[in-house]
């Protein structure tokens, strides 16, 4: 199908937590995005605070699903023909990563230490848990470091962090990484085909999909 463009950008928010080897194969389709006119916006939100909103398990905590999520990160990684080294461990504590992403106010910054801090782990092996892999992280992106760590402890930013994240459960947010376009969300790495669809015109029936969706269960678990 040709791609046909878009008159004017449309906001895409993209939610991400640097913990989801997931979110960082989507980083990689941005520039897709955007080319048929989509504007990113990068917006941090706690993956553990969206699983505990909605009573699940990540990935990682199933040991099924950890070896398979690896293996199928793997399997993408080399397709894309994509480095993929993993942390020294996961699942691992994002928060400091996160609230430094957020302290980063200006939209250009925000996603070009975003993308070097889920490259950092993914694509290089680093710990980005370790406080001082993220100041040097900063650094590389042309970032005040310390002013930067500085900032992220502060309780404007936590408490920032932890809104953003109720948001977007409100939202309907459950999982990284999400796109949301007017309203729609489109969950997983692997359905940017379908945002590009959306973005290109495309549309489902909702008043099938709200037939279907008010239709009683039949059984319970």
């Amino acid at each position: 199908m040709e791609e046909q463009f878009l008159m004017g950008a449309i906001r895409v928010t993209f939610y991400f937590d640097p913990i989801s080897p997931y979110a960082w194969l989507a980083s990689k389709a941005l520039a897709r995005i955007e080319d048929i006119g989509g504007e990113i916006v990068f917006q941090p939100v706690l993956f553990a605070g969206l699983l505990n909103a909605h009573g699940q398990k990540g990935p990682a905590e199933v040991a099924a699903k950890r070896r398979y999520m690896f293996r199928d990160v793997m399997r993408e990684a080399t397709r894309a023909g994509l480095p993929f080294k993993a942390p020294p461990g996961h699942p691992f504590n994002s928060l400091q990563a996160l609230r430094m992403c957020l302290a980063v106010t200006e939209a250009g910054p925000r996603r070009r230490f975003a993308l070097a801090v889920m490259a950092a782990c993914w694509e290089q092996g680093r710990d980005i848990s370790d406080l001082a892999v993220l100041k040097h992280i900063a650094f590389e992106c042309g970032l005040a470091a310390d002013e930067l760590a500085a900032q992220a402890r502060q309780a404007g930013i936590k408490v920032q962090l932890a809104a953003d994240t109720e948001q977007a459960i409100g939202d309907g947010v459950f999982g990284v990484p999400t796109f949301k376009v007017d309203g729609d969300l489109f969950w997983g790495a692997d359905r940017v085909h379908s945002l590009l669809r959306y973005l290109q015109g495309a549309r489902i029936d909702e008043a099938a999909l709200a037939d279907i969706l008010a239709r009683p269960a039949m059984a319970e678990r």
